[in-house]
C-alpha cells in the first residue's frame, strides 16, 4: 500500500507538468511592445485576433487554405517552390544568401541589426525558430 500512495502524487505531478507545457504552447510575437501575431498550438496564425493562415507541422505555410510556401526542416524558406532564403540553427535569417536579421534564443527578433520585436513561448530550439521565421517571411510586411 505505501508504494501505491507514493505513485499517485508522482503521476499527478507528471499530469500537471504536461498540462502546464500545453498551456504555454502558443507563440506570441510582439512589435513595438504590442501584441502583433499569435501562432496557436495547432499552427493557426492570428494577426490582430483574426486568423490569417496556418503553419503545418511539415513547415508548409497556408493562406486562405492554399499553400504559399514552406520552411523546410533544414531551414530553407521556399515561396512558390523556389528557395528565397533560410533560417539557420542559431536563428540567423538570410535572404538570397545575405543576413537580414536574427531570432535570438531569448525571443528577441532583429532586423538589419536593430530590434524589430520579440517572441514569447519559443525560440530555445530550432523548431520554434522555424515557426517564427515562417511568420516573419510570409506574414510580416517588410521583414522578409
Amino acid at each position: 500500500m505505501p508504494a501505491r500512495r507514493a505513485t499517485l502524487p508522482f503521476i499527478a505531478g507528471l499530469f500537471c507538468l504536461a498540462a502546464a507545457s500545453l498551456a504555454h504552447a502558443d507563440i506570441e510575437v510582439r512589435r513595438s511592445g504590442s501584441s502583433w501575431a499569435r501562432i496557436e498550438n495547432d499552427g493557426t496564425v492570428r494577426i490582430g485576433g483574426s486568423s490569417v493562415g496556418k503553419i503545418e507541422n511539415d513547415g508548409t505555410v497556408r493562406k486562405n487554405g492554399s499553400a504559399i510556401g514552406r520552411v523546410e526542416s533544414d531551414g530553407t524558406i521556399r515561396k512558390e517552390g523556389s528557395s528565397v532564403g533560410r533560417v539557420e540553427n542559431d536563428g540567423t535569417m538570410r535572404k538570397s544568401g545575405s543576413s537580414i536579421g536574427r531570432i535570438d534564443s531569448d525571443g528577441t527578433i532583429r532586423k538589419d541589426g536593430s530590434s524589430w520585436g520579440s517572441a514569447s513561448g519559443c525560440c530555445g530550439d530550432f523548431g520554434s525558430k522555424r515557426t517564427v521565421a515562417a511568420v516573419l517571411a510570409f506574414f510580416a510586411d517588410g521583414y522578409f
